[in-house]
């Protein structure tokens, strides 16, 4: 069984910096973890903290990659099943960001806007030469998108009962079964049913 040490959200950060900044070039990370996890915000200081040290770094968040609502819901606006296989767009994550980076220099920040089941009208970012993006939401580790490094929010359903809001319950048992699939696939692997008191998995 793998063991954790405790850690603190700042030497996560700085944890994540560090295994980002040993890859050159332009890098294209990820951040997994459900909603209640709040990936996108870790994402955000990591990018943050890496621009303080002179590396272009942006956030791309997997909730701006959802597909429209009549593909998404078509079995109904509470479908497990669905939230889990439809309601991401990871193969327009792969083609418009992931792959886009590395062979023409660009990616496209959004791709739909769920509130208003519309396109944003993004028009594509010109990466760095070394660009690092981070790309952070739920469920984005074992489609076959080419990160590296990844992190791994991991909390039970325990604590995702407790920090998911009523409205969206119903998504946690596509999240609990969707982290039981994967199995330990991170570079970096964070209990994190505490935000506040970390652990990461030994040997990170």
């Amino acid at each position: 069984m793998p063991t954790y040490r405790p850690t603190t959200p700042d030497a996560l950060v700085d944890l994540c910096v560090e295994v980002i900044t040993r890859r050159p070039g332009v890098v294209v990370a990820g951040v997994d973890g459900a909603d209640a996890a709040r990936p996108t915000d870790l994402a955000e200081r990591v990018a943050a903290a890496l621009r303080a040290t002179g590396r272009a770094a942006g956030v791309v968040a997997v909730g701006d990659y959802v597909r429209p609502a009549s593909v998404r819901k078509e079995f109904g606006h509470t479908d497990a099943e669905s939230y889990r296989t439809m309601w991401f767009d990871y193969a327009a994550l792969d083609r418009e960001v992931v792959t886009a980076v590395h062979r023409s220099g660009c990616w496209l920040p959004r791709l739909w806007d769920e509130a208003t089941d519309r396109s944003p009208r993004d028009r594509p970012t010109t990466a760095a030469a070394d660009q690092v993006l981070i790309i952070a939401g739920p469920m984005l580790l074992g489609h076959g998108l080419a990160l590296s490094p990844t992190v791994r929010l991991e909390m039970s359903a325990a604590a995702l009962g407790r920090r998911t809001p009523d409205a969206d319950r119903w998504t946690v048992d596509a999240l609990v079964e969707h982290s039981d699939d994967i199995g330990d696939v991170a570079d970096i692997t964070v209990r994190y049913d505490h935000p506040d008191r970390p652990a990461v998995r030994d040997g990170t």
